[in-house]
């Protein structure tokens, strides 16, 4: 990939996610400059690679063909996006802006219409993988937005994803993240009641999962979590507040289109208990410890 594909490329957030994924840019020759609101992160990220940063996000994105926004929620990426110093106040018609936040679908819809109104072309981009997906380089990326955006926007994405696809217009790729959060709502709760239950029932906690894991109860998240739920370590990992606000998202959608999330619903209440006892940075497989701790 050369320097010409990637040209002059913004990203706006250098959280656990958006710090690596800003790296990958760097390492493959695009021109990177990075905003953070803690400006020491985005100093400590030019201390590890090329490029520069700017004092706010309309700063950074001037001259660039791609801004890339990895931010916390709607609040946050509308404050970079469209604020007095936002994105949108800098770019130039003919950029491309992406949107890695996970956030509404109405969001989306309307930063793409905004965009649009300027000549610019937008996509919601949420991911998946994690921080370990970030640091390797191996998210999948689900998108929302035109064709002709997403195929300008693919040599960029190529830098830090192993697989990513349009499924629809602006919202659809949100609509994506938020199945992709229902689903792992569930598969960690089961997980962890399967814990609990072998646990009490005086089971070999790791030759159990080694054995039913290679059958059709393995999943990512028992492969990469079992051995740190049974050694009680959550210091790490996806938060339970940020599940929290993934969860949150999908049940306001699912109250407008009319999808019952019963589970969802539920999981969510179990990790409103972990956030009340001071568990919010926990990693999401501390839902074993509603059976394992007083």
């Amino acid at each position: 990939m050369s320097d010409q594909q990637l040209g002059k490329v913004a990203f706006i957030g250098l959280g656990v996610m958006g710090y690596p994924m800003a790296g990958h840019l760097s390492k493959a020759g695009a021109e990177v400059c990075v905003y953070n609101r803690t400006a020491s992160k985005a100093e400590q990220w030019l201390a590890e690679y090329e490029g520069d940063m700017a004092p706010t996000p309309a700063e950074a994105a001037k001259g660039c063909n791609v801004v890339l926004v990895c931010v916390g929620n709607d609040d946050d990426v509308r404050e970079v996006v469209s604020g007095p110093e936002g994105v949108l106040s800098t770019l130039s018609a003919g950029a491309i802006l992406v949107d890695h936040t996970t956030a509404s679908a109405a969001l989306a819809r309307e930063l793409s219409e905004l965009a649009g109104s300027k000549g610019i072309g937008f996509l919601d981009a949420p991911v998946s993988g994690g921080q370990a997906g970030a640091e390797n380089g191996v998210l999948t990326v689900m998108l929302g937005g035109e064709e002709s955006n997403y195929e300008r926007a693919k040599p960029v994405l190529d830098c830090y994803s192993r697989y990513h696809r349009l499924l629809g217009p602006a919202g659809n790729g949100q609509l994506a993240k938020m199945v992709n959060q229902i689903c792992i709502a569930g598969v960690v709760q089961g997980l962890a009641e399967g814990l609990s239950f072998a646990l009490k029932a005086g089971l070999d906690g790791e030759a159990l999962i080694e054995t039913i894991s290679k059958g059709a109860a393995g999943s990512w998240q028992m492969e990469n979590r079992y051995k740190t739920m049974l050694a009680d370590q959550y210091d790490f990992g996806f938060a339970v507040d940020w599940m929290r606000k993934d969860l949150g998202i999908a049940l306001e959608e699912a109250a407008r289109n009319g999808a019952e999330l019963p589970v969802a619903a539920l999981v969510d209440s179990f990790y409103a208990e972990i956030q009340a006892k001071d568990g919010g940075r926990w990693d999401t497989s501390s839902l074993l410890t509603r059976y394992t701790r007083d």
